[in-house]
């Protein structure tokens, strides 16, 4: 399972079909009153989703909309049994609490107010028939696009194309209500649950608890804090004489203060199987990890083409914790900066020794919520819609750790992440069967281009040299020359692949 842009998922054409999520409280009462049997006044949001929501609201009152999705497909084999998945949708939604909300404000305060589960219906709509790639894609695009609106419940969209011997089901969703980590979930509780309605038995699942819990329990321990709480001490000596809370992306992108830009959607794989299994090794055998080996690559490729030599960025941090919401769909991440040194003449082992160092440091502080820490230490950047300059941003999954895992070469789930503008870079790294990708959003200006493109070059060689001799040998080519242009994904190649 791995990440890239819509455009490059080339499926095969066929007939579309959509599921319209509805609520008879909703038709009862009139659009956002769940009516649920429980808290009539909702309960409240959680930091990441009050944000996002408020961004929404006020994006909106400014005639400047912002836009982003995060998008699961995954295929079903033999005809498809449009009820049995019809069956199986719902019944994940109902699952899931997070997912039956309706989100607005109260009193000042962005609340979540659940549909009743039993009160949800489905209506199948029959959206057409594609008879190219071209087009279905082209359809799929514009569809998540005009589709999830944050301010506009339901808050994501239920499909599939469907073809006499195979079926791509799709989903996507606004970021209020799910995280990267979330579509894999999504991916195994509808497939498991649509087979076995197909033998005619029920699916036995591990609990999810409700983000909605894990959202009251974080307000309550954080809401009431100020910014001269200890917890937040982690964040000020990181800020340090200068105060900057967001680290800057060391790269120049050509862009302007306070503009927002289109951004260009790419991704590559930077090692096949047999080289990410070495690269792991090769990590390993240093005492770190492959997530480290990656980082640690970025940090010299970015000193290398001009950056500084101390690496600070921003890192993502699943909150879901081992067992408690492992199951979860929700949006449980933190973000934390991360600090190492990366100065020239060090090798290898020694830069991954402080990839771990600081990695190990940050872990220490994850008490805070990344949004309540921005709200207290830079209340003026908090106040705008976006994050204030480009800022270097690192993310990493291993896909053969989620749930379901062992069933992904037959499923073959994708992830698609789309933004409708930037004002930086942001790249996300991926693990799984096939080997280490990127996917990488980034502003289209002409010198990002250049940048983002030759940046992603270097990285990949210095990836591959590390697999090849287990560390930085030989200087980094930043103007090496560009591998042929990427063509889009074929869903069956990459079944043969797995």
């Amino acid at each position: 399972m791995r990440q890239f842009p819509l455009e490059m998922h080339h499926m095969a054409p066929g007939r579309v079909v959509e599921w319209r999520l509805g609520s008879t409280a909703a038709e009862a009462d009139g659009p956002g009153a769940p009516g649920d049997a429980g808290d009539p006044a909702g309960r409240m949001a959680s930091f990441n989703q009050d944000k996002h929501f408020t961004v929404a609201e006020e994006s909106r009152a400014a005639d400047d909309p912002v836009a982003s999705w995060v998008a699961v497909t995954f295929e079903v084999t033999g005809p498809l049994d449009e009820r049995a998945l019809a069956q199986s949708l719902l019944a994940f939604v109902q699952r899931h609490e997070v997912l039956r909300c309706a989100f607005r404000r109260l009193a000042g305060e962005v609340a979540c107010e659940p549909f009743d589960p039993a009160g949800l219906t489905l209506e199948a709509q029959q959206v057409g028939e594609f008879g190219s790639s071209e087009q279905l894609g082209a359809f799929l695009v514009e569809r998540f696009k005009r589709s999830i609106d944050t301010l506009s419940w339901p808050l994501f969209i239920m499909g599939a194309v469907v073809r006499e011997e195979s079926s791509t089901v799709y989903l996507a969703f606004d970021h209020i209500v799910c995280d990267g980590m979330s579509m894999p979930l999504v991916a195994r509780e509808v497939s498991t649950g649509y087979e076995a309605l197909c033998r005619g038995e029920s699916v036995e699942l591990p609990p999810a608890p409700s983000y909605l819990d894990f959202a009251e329990e974080q307000r309550r321990r954080y809401l009431s804090i100020d910014d001269r709480d200890e917890r937040l001490g982690y964040w000020k000596t990181f800020m340090g004489q200068e105060g900057e809370f967001f680290p800057r992306f060391p790269l120049d992108l050509g862009v302007e203060p306070g503009r927002m830009y289109p951004i260009v959607n790419e991704a590559s794989t930077l090692l096949d199987a047999a080289e990410a299994e070495v690269f792991e090794k090769t990590c390993l055998a240093v005492d770190g990890k492959p997530f480290m080996g990656v980082l640690a690559s970025v940090a010299v490729c970015l000193r290398e083409a001009g950056g500084p030599g101390v690496y600070r960025g921003l890192m993502p941090v699943s909150e879901r914790g081992r067992d408690t919401w492992a199951h979860s769909v929700g949006w449980f991440v933190n973000t934390l900066p991360i600090e190492f040194d990366v100065s020239p003449g060090r090798d290898f082992a020694q830069v991954m020794a402080s990839v771990r160092a600081g990695f190990t440091e940050m872990m220490g502080h994850l008490d805070v919520p990344f949004v309540r820490a921005w709200e207290l230490l830079a209340p003026k950047e908090f106040a705008a819609r976006s994050w204030p300059y480009p800022v270097n941003f690192f993310s990493y999954i291993d896909m053969r750790k989620c749930p379901g895992a062992e069933r992904h070469d037959e499923w073959r789930p994708t992830t698609h992440v789309w933004s409708a503008r930037a004002n930086g870079a942001c790249s996300w790294f991926q693990r799984d069967t096939e080997g280490m990708h990127m996917n990488s959003l980034y502003v289209d200006t002409p010198a990002a281009r250049r940048t983002m493109g030759d940046f992603q070059e270097a990285l990949r060689l210095t990836v591959q040299e590390i697999a090849r001799s287990g560390g930085f040998r030989r200087p980094i080519a930043l103007t090496a020359p560009r591998r042929p242009a990427r063509t889009p994904l074929d869903v069956a190649a990459f079944a043969r692949r797995g």
